[in-house]
């Protein structure tokens, strides 16, 4: 069976950046599957592109099909056919299935005697030319987008308009059709430098063709070349470029023939703030801005360009011109932006509507400070602490009304910041403004200092309790207010060492909403503590602890964050260096809470006790004392510990007595006695959940 290579491409208008890398691998993904399902044997299958074509490439191509021949076992015949011989519709359907009739299948007995009913299925070997056009066609219509369109007066959709599709089998042409298109031999080049046809005679020719076409069609070459030009832009002018992944996957598949120019803006611009800058390069031009060794901002940067190369300088001067007018729009901002202080944006937060039900941003403003101060109180923080606290608190939302951040939304908090600074307020409280947003996404940084921290921690908490409030919180995979990257941030923040319980803030923050909006304040509090214990047990599985170990503390109702993984992390590392106590420990005490009937209380009668009961009583009552002692200094392992010198005693007891005497009087004094064994663990881990 002879071999051929197939390159079939899609030839279009620019596709968005983004969507296109997931398109081309489900590409490769689905013609390998139809290719497999079709029985064409094949090479290897690869898939390129870039903005305006996607292109694949299957190596080693038989030329035709493999036969099928096979048996396939239905159901019991007397299922498969009625008492008339007739078939039944499961008989039908299962022929239907095979691709056979109903009249067509066969019945055979099995090893047991009992008779089934079979199709015999054969499929011939087909011409892969043959079988290529509808396939390849199945394939365009296959890819998934995002957003899809139809143009002409058609209704094929795709990313974007197709203009031509090229498929070569060999030196065969595969006459694909689609969107009113048919495949030929002709391809063509980059539209600004090489705009004209490509016709090939076959498969093989087309690799090497793409110089000239002035396409390099891997989006991993085209990123290396975009770095490599970088490198040497950074080596010869002593600059570093900013070249966020996000955005440089973006540019990748911009450009067809990447060309990286050195551009640079008016150094009159290097007066505002920095962030507008490389806000408008990056997320509005995916430009690459340029810093100086000592980490500021220079007013050089880099453009990739998909022009020609030969026409540098008229690339970068308009590429400039883009920027000045963006820039001067950005300078305009800040200085309108200026006239006034930031307090004097607080009260028109007023039109700012936060969430119909909960109020304006005003509103949520006032609920921060409210929360804010409940936070200074119960960590102690006084005087000037305090003071940038509630100031940055009240201030924290002012700049989301400034033209600078209605225009560059991405720079609300730090453009408060800045502005914060021009007028004077004190570093602590504009740092505040810039960090309280943090940490805005996983693995994100915490707000580097007490102001932010705090602001931080009553923004989110406040929204968590008040989209709770009216009922809309996080279901399945909807969590259109990000409460859950809310709720981790509140963690770690907790985590990170302020010393303030959760509970006592998430009573405060819904304590506000109570003439805001009606709710039943104890059924929404036990559902945000339970979405909070969710959330805190993800964190501690991403630390590393065991399930079972997580399982048994939190099971007890622990919630304090820091409390509740210092307890994990004490359980864990006692069970990991006493491993045999902690296994046996664990049966006893499954053996006790078993037998415990807490109905009966806890008051045992110490004048029926013999030894064994004393022994015990004795040992429970120490053991009792000593986690009292060390959950109230937060010796967690102490408290592991107070728990497993409870092994001899339990033991000794289960050797020596029969519990479920026969007299009621011993047995109930047995009985209340290993209720206070089990109580003893209530407070600190339920060791039955160690496996």
């Amino acid at each position: 069976m002879s071999t051929c290579k197939l390159v079939f491409e899609i030839g279009t208008e620019e596709i968005p950046a983004m969507p296109l890398y997931a398109a081309t691998r489900d590409l490769a993904t689905a013609a390998e599957a139809a290719l497999d399902e079709a029985r064409i044997a094949h090479g290897e299958v690869v898939t390129y592109s870039t903005p305006r074509r996607m292109i694949l490439v299957v190596d080693d191509l038989a030329d035709a099909s493999e036969a099928l021949s096979m048996r396939a076992k239905g159901p019991a015949a007397a299922i498969a056919f009625d008492d008339d011989g007739n078939p039944t519709k499961a008989a039908e359907g299962f022929a239907r299935g095979k691709g056979v009739t109903a009249d067509a299948l066969v019945r055979e007995a099995d090893e047991s005697g009992k008779e089934y009913v079979y199709a015999l299925v054969e499929k011939p070997s087909r011409k892969t030319a043959d079988l290529l056009p509808e396939l390849l066609a199945g394939l365009v219509a296959g890819i998934g987008w995002p957003k899809s369109q139809r143009w002409g007066s058609g209704h094929v959709t795709f990313s974007r308009p197709i203009r031509w599709l090229m498929a070569l089998y060999g030196d065969e042409v595969v006459p694909v059709e689609y969107a009113g298109l048919v495949a030929g031999r002709v391809s063509r080049g980059n539209r600004l430098m090489a705009d004209r046809e490509f016709e090939f005679a076959s498969a093989a020719d087309l690799p090497g063709a793409y110089e000239e076409m002035k396409v390099i069609p891997n989006a991993k070459k085209r990123a290396q070349a975009i770095r490599g030009q970088i490198n040497a832009i950074e080596a010869e002018t002593g600059l570093k470029a900013d070249t966020p992944k996000g955005t440089f996957d973006e540019v990748v598949n911009l450009v067809e023939y990447p060309t990286v120019l050195l551009a640079h803006f008016d150094e009159r611009f290097l007066d505002v703030p920095p962030e507008i800058i490389t806000d408008a390069m990056l997320e509005h031009q995916r430009y690459f801005p340029m810093y100086q060794p000592d980490g500021t901002l220079d007013n050089g940067f880099l453009i990739v360009s998909n022009g020609d190369p030969a026409y540098a300088e008229t690339i970068a001067d308009g590429n400039e011109r883009v920027v000045r007018a963006r820039l001067d729009d950005a300078a305009f901002f800040v200085v309108e932006d200026r006239r006034k202080p930031l307090e004097d944006y607080v009260e028109g937060l007023k039109r700012v509507v936060f969430q119909e039900k909960l109020g304006s941003v005003y509103d949520k403003t006032m609920r921060i400070v409210a929360d804010a101060e409940a936070v200074c109180d119960a960590a102690g923080i006084a005087g000037t602490e305090r003071d940038d606290v509630l100031r940055t608190a009240l201030l924290c939302k002012a700049d989301l009304i400034t033209s600078a951040v209605v225009e560059f939304t991405s720079l609300q908090g730090i453009m408060g910041g800045h502005y914060a600074r021009f007028a004077g307020e004190t570093p602590e409280v504009a740092l505040g403004i810039t960090d309280h947003y943090r940490p805005r996404f996983a693995d994100d940084e915490l707000p580097r200092n007490l102001a932010g921290t705090v602001t931080a921690l009553s923004d989110k908490l406040d929204t968590v309790c008040g989209i709770f409030a009216i009922g809309a919180g996080p279901t399945g995979s909807s969590d259109p207010f990000a409460l859950r990257r809310s709720a981790i941030g509140i963690i770690n923040i907790l985590l990170d060492g302020l010393d303030v319980s959760l509970s006592d803030l998430i009573d405060v923050a819904l304590g506000n909403y109570r003439d805001v909006v009606e709710f039943d304040f104890d059924a929404v509090r036990e559902q945000v503590r339970t979405f909070f214990a969710t959330r805190l047990e993800v964190i501690a599985r991403d630390r590393g602890y065991a399930p079972d170990c997580i399982a048994a503390v939190m099971v007890t109702g622990m919630f304090e964050p820091a409390e509740t993984l210092a307890r994990i992390d004490a359980l864990q590392t006692a069970r990991e260096q006493q491993l045999e106590t902690f296994e046996n420990l664990a049966t006893a005490y499954t053996r006790a809470a078993n037998l415990a009937d807490a109905s009966l209380g806890r008051d045992a009668d110490t004048a029926l006790m013999g030894t064994s009961e004393r022994a015990l009583a004795d040992a429970v009552a120490s053991a009792q004392a000593a986690v009292e002692t060390a959950i109230a200094s937060g010796a967690h392992a102490d408290a592991i510990e107070a728990l497993a010198s409870l092994r001899a005693p339990i033991d000794n007891f289960f050797d020596e007595v029969l519990v479920m005497d026969e007299d009621r009087a011993l047995r109930e004094m047995r009985l209340k006695l290993l209720n206070s064994f089990v109580a003893v663990f209530a407070n600190v881990a339920d060791i039955s959940k160690l496996s």
